[in-house]
């Protein structure tokens, strides 16, 4: 990272302690390269890894390979030299055109001198053949894609930056190079990478820190790392509040199917056995029964049941109390086993009625359902096989 930053001349790490919004959306196909390679210009598709036709393509590509009447000798780390043509650089880029300009203004040498360094001289080859036919191979911008973004940034050349991000977002950023990817976000002015390689970096926070990545920038810039470790810990809390909300929430509606099954068992006693002051008509009750085992269950029950009765509106919907008891006495009815014998008030004339629902109804009542039976293990229980009059209490 270190040469890199210094290649970035008068850039800050300024934006690193903001808020970023969301990201821009990507430019339009028109103006960009796709991912898989493919274009759509006046109609028809481009292929390969470009946005100039085919044929143009690997006329520009000889052009550059062949070294056709260069006159401008690029210098690189290491003593490296790539040969180009000032006309194509300065149409490609402004800042190579300036740098082009001030090298003509000493004397008028020929060929132009200009230095690139601090990125490997193939990475350089690899820019300096972008601005000739907009192409790249594929191996190439896979080990040099953070190289290729900053010199897109830094001799503003915008089509290759945009190829540059789409390939990061697209399967180039791992674990290993996602801090260098987010220092550079921040130093190209790439808000949506931003975002992108800091979300990455909080949710696989373990193993980026084990990275030489994150140990380089923990020395090289401390106040940065200091930041991420807050929105790691921030990320933490807010995922421990979510599966806290969830794990409560679970338990709210494993609560609520325990009740349901203590109603549908409580509602087939009634029927059956007869409970307090409800109960078969062929049945008498006794003025001092013995507490049932469904408590408070039963009594709400019985009350409802007591209402249902005598409620003139009756109707779903018309009343909230009669409503409650339809709700418990379709759910008995797809829960009831035997419904031909069965006590249970409507239950097999609910078993018709169920039959003409629409799905979509349907569809939530089986949930419902297959939900209560997980929760109590009660598929086949005998409360509900043996709710008719020859079952004993």
């Amino acid at each position: 990272m270190g040469k890199m930053e210094e290649f970035i001349t008068k850039q800050t790490c300024q934006g690193a302690n903001k808020v970023f919004p969301a990201p821009p959306p990507l430019p339009g196909p028109a103006t960009n390269c796709r991912r898989k390679g493919s274009l759509m210009k006046n109609g028809s598709a481009i292929r390969g890894n470009n946005c100039a036709a085919t044929a143009t393509r690997a006329l520009w590509d000889r052009l550059f390979d062949g070294g056709y009447k260069t006159d401008v000798i690029i210098k690189t780390d290491n003593g490296g030299i790539i040969c180009a043509h000032s006309n194509i650089l300065g149409m490609a880029s402004p800042v190579l055109r300036g740098m082009l300009k001030q090298a003509k203004g000493f004397g008028h040498r020929r060929p132009i001198s200009i230095h690139i360094h601090g990125v490997p001289q193939d990475a350089v080859r690899a820019f300096i053949r972008f601005l000739y036919s907009s192409s790249y191979e594929k191996e190439e911008m896979k080990e040099f894609v953070l190289p290729l973004l900053v010199m897109s940034h830094t001799y503003v050349v915008p089509q290759l930056k945009r190829v540059c991000e789409q390939q990061l977002e697209h399967g180039l950023l791992t674990i290993e190079n996602v801090v260098d990817a987010f220092q550079l976000s921040l130093l190209c002015d790439a808000p949506r990478l931003t975002l992108i390689t800091h979300r990455m970096i909080v949710m696989t926070c373990k193993a980026v820190r084990e990275t030489e990545g994150w140990k380089a920038m923990k020395k090289s810039n401390p106040a940065l790392e200091k930041e991420l470790l807050e929105s790691m810990m921030d990320e933490e809390h807010e995922r421990d509040i979510m599966m806290q909300k969830e794990k409560n929430r679970k338990s709210n509606e494993q609560r609520i199917y325990l009740q349901l099954c203590e109603a549908m068992e409580a509602l087939v006693h009634i029927f059956r056995d007869g409970c307090r002051t409800i109960g078969p008509h062929d049945k008498d009750l006794k003025e001092h029964q013995t507490p049932c085992d469904y408590g408070d269950c039963c009594k709400g029950l019985e009350l409802l049941v007591r209402h249902f009765a005598s409620c003139k509106l009756r109707v779903p919907g018309g009343c909230i109390h009669c409503k409650r008891m339809w709700q418990l006495l379709e759910l008995h009815s797809r829960l009831c086993t035997d419904s031909n014998s069965c006590r249970v008030p409507l239950c097999r004339n609910l078993k018709e009625k169920i039959r003409k629902q629409s799905k979509k109804d349907e569809v939530k009542w089986k949930i419902l359902v297959k939900r209560i039976l997980r929760t109590k293990r009660i598929g086949g229980a005998p409360i509900f096989v043996s709710s008719n009059s020859n079952s004993s209490p």
